[in-house]
This record gives structure tokens, sequence and C-alpha cells, in this order.
């Protein structure tokens, strides 16, 4: 016979393992979001892999705690942007150390459209932290609802916000 702690701790082991099946398969669906959101506040590879595993970490400490008030893709992009957001002002606080050289050079070639990348690349990631999101979810085609629910602030906020970026862009010089 049973007892009620033998049967509990089974009751608590499959909803665990259920819970972990459900989280392996989001992060499997989404990664490309959450790399997308982690490359886009490093160039450099170790330090996008420290902010993956980061931002990980937040999504499994919240994932019980996903309301479905959104859709998954927005809660795991919300999550990715506030955990590289975060920390990005944490290593802002602390002052600027000297990335690694990579091994390999992501674009290494030299078109026209290899170029236009790395510039773009290069001024987005002038901006601040939270025009750098905006942005980011702009390219990755999403409505400024969308945009809106993932970073706090109204589609018409995020209109002004999105065309006073686009004028920085175009302001900035090819540094």
């Amino acid at each position: 016979m049973k007892t009620f702690a033998k049967v509990s701790d089974e009751v608590n082991r499959e909803k665990m393992d259920n819970l972990e099946k459900e989280f392996t398969k989001a992060v499997s669906e989404h990664k490309d979001t959450i790399y997308m959101a982690c490359y886009m506040f490093s160039k450099d590879s170790a330090e996008v892999e420290d902010l993956y595993q980061e931002v990980l970490i937040n999504l499994w400490k919240s994932f019980p705690s996903f309301e479905h008030r959104s859709s998954l893709k927005t809660w795991i992009w919300r999550v990715s942007l506030n955990t590289c957001i975060s920390i990005d002002r944490k290593k802002s606080r602390r002052g600027r150390s000297m990335p690694l050289e990579l091994d390999i050079d992501l674009y290494n070639d030299t078109d026209a459209d290899t170029k236009q990348i790395k510039l773009l690349h290069n001024r987005i990631s002038r901006l601040g932290p939270f025009d750098r999101a905006i942005i980011l979810l702009w390219l990755e085609s999403m409505s400024y609802e969308e945009i809106g629910a993932i970073v706090g602030i109204s589609a018409q906020n995020v209109s002004v916000r999105l065309y006073r970026i686009r004028e920085q862009l175009k302001a900035m010089n090819n540094e």
C-alpha cells in the first residue's frame, strides 16, 4: 500500500517531467529567437553563449508561472530581451571589457549585402538597449502591437520610437 508521501512524490515527479518536456519543446522551437536577442547585445561569441544560458535560466525559472496571456513566442522575446538588457546595464556599470578575438568571421564575405548587414549591425549595436530591442523586433517583421506587448509600451509609442530610432540610425556616421 502506497503512503500519501509516496503518491505525492510520484505526482510531483510526473508534473516536473511534463514541465521539463514542455520547456524543452518551447526552447527547441524558439531557440533562433533567443539567439537573435542575444546576438544583438554582443559581438563576442562566448558572451552570446553566456547570454543564451542566462536567458534559458530565466525562462526555466519563470516557465511554471507563464499564464498564456500572450503567445509563447511573445513571452520568450520578452524574457530574452529583458535578460539581455539587464545584463547589458550591469556590464555598463562595471565598465566595458575587451572581447576575445573570434577564430572565425561570421561575415567574412565582402559582397555589398554583407557590407550593408555589417553597417546595420554596427549602428544598431550603438543604440541604447531598449531601442535596440525595439528595432530588432521590427526587423523580425513583428506588428507594432506585438512589439508593444513584448517591451511593455503602446503600439502608438512603438510607432513614435521606431521613427526616432530610424532617424538616429540615418544620422550615424559609418565608424
